[in-house]
């Protein structure tokens, strides 16, 4: 005598699959998006500190070869643009919707990227009167980088002079 055998599943198997799976799924998507999460914290930190940076070392390096600071021209005033002269050409920083803006003799060119805007830019003039320009420069970065928490803001401040 033959015994009959039953290839196919019980209900108590396929729930326990679909059980076991539908587990398996949620803890995979919750690595997946705090994967994301971690993505995007790390671009939004990475845009401002590299944004940062460069714009620090670029005014280093500017008041390094500047002959003459034109703006802000007295003693403690505070303008939202810097007037250097290099070998007689002028070289403009200013904010300009949301990007720090340098004209000089050849054209003019944002100097920070388009994951972050330029805030809060303000140049004072410090220093003896006729004595060497002294500068004091504030801005603040804000990242472009969309994230789940608020976005990421640095303030600068420098204080640079001409030698």
């Amino acid at each position: 005598m033959r015994k009959k055998i039953n290839l196919g599943f019980t209900i108590v198997e396929i729930l326990l699959y679909i059980g076991l799976l539908s587990i398996f799924l949620t803890v995979l998507t919750g690595i997946f998006v705090s994967t994301l999460d971690v993505k995007l914290e790390s671009e939004a930190t990475s845009a401002v500190e590299q944004d940062g940076r460069f714009i620090l070392n670029r005014l280093i390096y500017d008041f390094g070869r500047a002959d003459n600071v034109t703006s802000p021209a007295a003693l403690g005033q505070q303008t939202n643009s810097l007037v250097l002269v290099i070998g007689g050409t002028n070289f403009t920083y200013s904010a300009v919707g949301g990007d720090l803006a340098l004209t000089d003799g050849v054209g003019n060119g944002n100097l920070n990227s388009d994951n972050s805007s330029v805030t809060n830019l303000t140049f004072t003039r410090l220093g003896n009167s006729g004595g060497v320009p002294i500068v004091q420069i504030k801005y603040t970065i804000t990242s472009e980088v969309i994230r789940p928490k608020a976005p990421e803001v640095r303030n600068f401040q420098t204080t640079l002079g001409l030698r």
